[in-house]
Parts: structure tokens; C-alpha cells; sequence
């Protein structure tokens, strides 16, 4: 069996969605249904049961025979960067993945969980998986830090597979449900739609109007990266999950305009917006994922070029 927390998420459905055309339906999806958007990315997808996330972390709890477990991708969190209740950031995303990830290694299963590059705040220091330079600004930050340190304690020490992944910025298929948290290629798509332009940030911090400039990366690929580990059940560690090829938001703009002007027959322009005062020193300006250690750990596949990558979602988004 295996378990997919976040289940019915962006990341957590794909992974779902990518086992079942391996044949795999011996799956037990996770999550939080509150949000009712996500409804949709489970009508599509081949699994056992679903169980809320309370209800689940209640029955580990009085020992409920799941069967044999063997794979926990934990991808279940409260993924919002703009959620400043610290408490319910600690209970929901440390203290949950502390019990899911002890679990795990009571029942002897592989655990593969989905931190975040925020834990590396502005990226002063580069961004390596090293504590030199994890510097989270944020609450939503600070509960990946802190679970990722409790992780390094365990994982000295550990019965089965630990991993965790620090995504990027990931876009992609099945995230309609993430409202303001959805990818900047998801908002630029249903701006054009609706007013014939996309609202970039105007210069900050010494960058110039859209020239800040982030690690994108494509869905399948961060979903390929899970199932890999899967397949590698010995390999153990945190690894950074993003191209290494950070993009200029002008350029981003610039190919999501491309795919109107030539698919929509929609012609578009950039508008500059006025830099959001509340998000001035919370704001990651640049990222660009070193992924020397995945690489050394032996992940070879290439990555989904930005380019190919829009393209696939957007073809995605107006088929739906």
C-alpha cells in the first residue's frame, strides 16, 4: 500500500495520477477537503480509500491496520507563505510530519515528504542544502526549517528511507485550487484571458521593473524526482528539486504572451505594478536551486525547459 498525504494537492495528485499509469491503485489518498476545489483533482485518479488528515493521524494513533505500508509520500501542508498564525503552522506542518515521519519508521516505510526552498529566505548565502544557508523569513518557512532540522536528527538513526524534497517554484497541472498561491504562470495565463495583459512587480531591491528572477519548475518533473526515490529506496537526504536555470519574470511573461499571440490569436502586453509594501524584506527576488546532490545521488533525467513546460500547461489549462 501506499500513502499519498496531500492527495488531492497540485504535487500529491500528480504523483497519484503518475502511479496509476504505472499500473499502481493500491493507494490511500490523505488530505483536507475543506477547500471543495479540490474535488477536482480526484475524479480522474485510481485509489483505495481517502481519509481526512485528523481522522487519519486519530487512527495511526489507535494502531488501525492500514495493511502493509510501503511509500508515504507526505506532501500534505499548509503551503501558504502569507499564513501568519505560527501555531497552526507548527501543529499542522511540524507536529503532524514529526508523528507521520515516526510512523513511518516504526512500520519500517519509506518516507518521502515535500519541503520548500523558502527555508533558504533570501538566498544570501546560496542556496545548498547546508544550514549555512537556511535563513526562513517567514512562519510558512520556519515550519519546513524546523521539521527539515528534525528530519537531520533522525535520519542519523533511521530504520527505512528518509527524504526530504525543497521544492521550487513549482507550476503545473491540477493547482486551479490554490487561489492566490497558484503559480505566477497560472495568474499570467487568466490575466491575459480576461484583460490582455499580465501584472508583473515593478523594480526592487536594485532589480529592475520584472527582473527578479526565480527557479520554475515543471510539475512532472518534481513528481519523477518522487517516484525515482521510490524506486531507490536506500538513497537518503535532503535534495533541492529545481532546474537551476532561474527565469526573469519579464521572460516568463514573454513566452506565456508567445503562446496567446500564436495559439489565441490574443495579442498582450506586460503591466508594471507598485512593489506591495507589506512584502518588502519577505520577498525571495532571486532563487536558483543548486542540484549538485541530487545529481550526485545519482538523478540524471533532464528537466522540462520553461518553454516546453508553459506550453504543456497551457494547452492543459484550455482543455479544461
Amino acid at each position: 500500500m501506499i500513502i499519498v498525504t496531500g492527495g488531492a494537492g497540485m504535487i500529491g495528485s500528480n504523483i497519484v495520477f503518475a502511479l496509476n499509469k504505472m499500473g499502481i491503485n493500491n493507494i490511500i489518498i490523505v488530505d483536507n477537503l475543506r477547500n471543495g476545489r479540490k474535488f477536482i483533482n480526484l475524479k480522474d485518479l485510481d485509489f483505495q480509500d481517502y481519509f481526512d488528515k485528523e481522522n487519519f493521524l486519530n487512527l495511526i494513533k489507535s494502531n488501525y491496520d492500514f495493511g502493509k505500508i510501503e511509500v508515504i509520500f507526505h506532501q500534505g501542508a499548509c503551503s501558504s507563505t502569507t499564513e501568519w498564525d505560527g501555531k497552526y503552522l507548527m501543529n499542522n506542518n511540524y507536529e503532524y510530519s514529526k508523528q507521520l515521519l515516526n510512523w513511518a519508521q516504526d512500520i519500517k516505510a519509506q518516507f518521502i515528504f515535500a519541503s520548500s526552498a523558502s527555508v533558504y529566505g533570501l538566498g544570501k548565502n546560496g542556496f545548498q542544502e547546508s544550514p549555512k544557508c537556511e535563513n526562513p523569513i517567514n512562519p510558512y518557512a520556519y515550519s519546513k526549517f524546523f521539521f527539515d532540522q528534525y528530519l537531520r536528527r533522525i535520519i542519523l538513526k533511521k530504520q527505512s528511507q528518509i527524504v526530504s524534497l525543497r521544492y521550487f517554484n513549482v507550476y503545473g497541472p491540477r493547482e486551479q485550487h490554490k487561489g492566490s498561491m497558484a503559480s505566477t504562470i497560472f495568474h499570467f495565463h487568466n490575466q491575459i484571458k480576461q484583460s490582455n495583459f499580465c501584472k508583473l512587480f515593478e523594480g526592487t531591491d536594485g532589480y529592475l521593473n520584472g527582473e527578479q528572477m526565480r527557479d520554475f519548475v515543471y510539475v512532472d518533473d518534481c513528481v519523477d524526482i518522487n517516484l525515482w526515490f521510490m524506486q531507490n529506496p536506500q538513497k537518503s537526504g535532503i535534495f533541492n528539486v529545481g532546474t537551476g536555470n532561474p527565469e526573469k519574470f519579464n521572460n516568463l511573461a514573454d513566452h506565456i504572451i508567445d503562446w496567446h499571440k500564436k495559439n489565441k490569436n490574443i495579442e498582450a502586453s506586460i503591466k508594471y505594478v507598485k512593489f506591495p509594501s507589506e512584502l518588502k524584506g519577505f520577498y525571495q527576488n532571486f532563487t536558483m536551486a543548486d542540484i549538485s546532490s541530487l545529481r550526485n545521488i545519482g538523478y540524471k533525467k533532464e528537466f522540462t525547459s520553461l518553454k516546453l513546460g508553459i506550453n504543456n500547461y497551457l494547452r492543459w489549462l484550455e482543455q479544461q
